[in-house]
């Protein structure tokens, strides 16, 4: 048997590795901030750091990975760190401390000339303020990095136009940016962005200045380029909504640091603290989690005659398989049966959604009964 070759060994490498690597990302604003890591001040809290060096911790100690073609959501409340954080990947900020890897390689050993190289054809940001040239046509703007990268203008505009259809902005290729709409103008930052097919798109808060229903479109609209382009996106949001809908997995930030890090569905299902318990507080768990969450072993006796479903559905789709007979739907993964979930296990879930948080008791009108899996819950049609 042959050994790998060279090539097919770099390539599963590649494969392999983190596409963005942050390890221990420190950002101190204030003077001498290099001089606060080493110290015992890296133990101290934010408040003490600046009444002891008048220096404002913005990132503190931070460290993740974000995998080729992932969506990583960073969120958290305004002053939490997020936006410092995205703006050190790319050393628009330049960190304290730590490292920033891009596909294995330290950016923050890259030289004026290898980071200009770097944010022409690597890494494109998308910011809250679109950032477009209100004296140049939307082709133009689109077509912008093409140019400072020194495409051709045919080269530049082939690819503006492809751009502008897939981003459905097609017959608006000569309007200037004020003609437009906020939510079409983000759509033109967004083609500029793409046009220079990053490898990594950076998004700071890009849509939280549109109404809802032309974010909503925007949402829909990342996550289909991104669906399509598979590029890896880093996308920055104090929107619980938002980060539940584009994320992948998502990180929570208070105070510069991170609190929790993983799926939609961990941190729904399982908050590290208080501070995850409030902002997840809201929502509904049924639209979150999914079966293998709540599924369960069969029970002795219990029918495994009900319907089936593969194993990431989300509970809510299995409501109406509950409401139509007696027997759990059974989470199978082939012709392999992983569990069961029955009306008592979602009702559950309900229950919790509607417990009063200054209340150790379960409401009485959703908390499940001994015999809840014999007919359908009125409520909730379980």
């Amino acid at each position: 048997m042959s050994s790998p070759s060279t090539e097919e060994t770099e390539r599963e490498t590649a494969e392999s590795r983190p596409k963005i690597a942050v390890h221990n990302l420190w950002k101190i604003f204030g003077k001498n901030a290099d001089s606060i890591l080493g110290t015992d001040s890296e133990n101290l809290d934010h408040e003490t750091i600046r009444e002891r060096t008048g220096c404002t911790v913005a990132v503190r100690d931070v460290s993740f990975d974000v995998a080729p073609g992932e969506i990583f959501v960073v969120m958290g409340l305004s002053g939490s760190g997020k936006s410092t954080l995205v703006r050190c990947l790319t050393r628009l900020i330049e960190p304290t401390g730590g490292q920033v890897l891009l596909d294995g390689e330290d950016i923050g050993k890259a030289d004026a000339h290898a980071l200009r190289e770097l944010r022409r054809n690597k890494i494109a940001m998308v910011f809250q303020h679109f950032g477009l040239l209100p004296n140049r046509k939307v082709i133009d703007n689109v077509a912008y990095g093409l140019e400072v990268r020194g495409a051709g203008k045919d080269e530049r505009y082939a690819k503006a136009r492809q751009m502008i259809e897939m981003v459905g902005l097609s017959g608006y290729e000569d309007s200037r940016p004020g003609q437009l709409s906020g939510g079409m103008q983000q759509r033109v930052g967004l083609a500029r962005a793409l046009a220079v097919e990053p490898e990594v798109l950076l998004f700071d808060e890009p849509f939280s200045a549109l109404d809802p229903l032309i974010r909503r479109d925007m949402q829909n609209e990342v996550i289909r380029l991104q669906r399509e382009l598979d590029v890896t996106a880093v996308f920055i949001t104090h929107d619980l909504s938002e980060a539940l809908k584009l994320g992948d997995r998502i990180a929570i930030m208070r105070d510069g640091e991170l609190v929790q890090m993983g799926t939609p569905e961990e941190l729904v299902g399982s908050p590290a603290d208080d501070y995850v318990r409030d902002f997840v507080a809201d929502v509904a768990r049924t639209d979150v989690l999914t079966v293998s969450w709540l599924m369960r072993a069969p029970a002795e006796g219990e029918p495994l005659d009900g319907p089936v479903t593969a194993p990431r559905t989300v509970v809510r789709d299995i409501v109406p398989l509950l409401a139509k007979g007696t027997a759990p739907v059974r989470v199978m993964a082939g012709d392999r049966l992983l569990g069961v979930v029955g009306r008592t296990d979602v009702l559950r879930i309900i229950a919790e959604d509607q417990e009063d948080p200054e209340q150790n008791d379960l409401p009485a009108t959703a908390a499940p009964t001994a015999d809840a899996d014999t007919g359908p819950d009125r409520a909730t049609g379980v």
